[in-house]
């Protein structure tokens, strides 16, 4: 198939089937718990629903290896991955501000 000059073929990606997905979780967990300790917050590209979710579920999987409420917040190009408050806000003026484009997303 040819592409007009200066054009590239559309990014076509392979699914994660749930092995690897399970092995990636593993994987990733030690890591971005390392680096929770070490900087307090992680971020890494996740511009896919697919790579989102699986952010989400290694963050629930460090949340649990730390004994820690960690959260995570998506834009669509990135997730950040940090610690979340202890107890939650006495009222919502307590809360600190989310942007529109931001999602947050518990760690399940």
């Amino acid at each position: 198939m040819t592409h007009p000059l200066g054009t590239r073929p559309a990014l076509r990606r392979t699914p994660l089937d749930a092995e690897e997905k399970a092995r990636a979780e593993v994987s990733f967990a030690p890591y971005v718990a390392q680096e929770l300790i070490a900087n307090g917050r992680f971020r890494v590209s996740a511009d896919t629903p697919e790579m989102i979710e699986l952010f989400q579920a290694v963050a629930h999987r460090v949340g649990e290896m730390l004994q820690r409420p960690v959260v995570s917040y998506a834009n669509g190009r990135y997730i950040v991955i940090t610690f979340g408050q202890e107890e939650p806000p006495a009222s919502l003026a307590e809360a600190p501000a989310q942007h529109g484009s931001d999602r947050q997303a518990s760690s399940r």
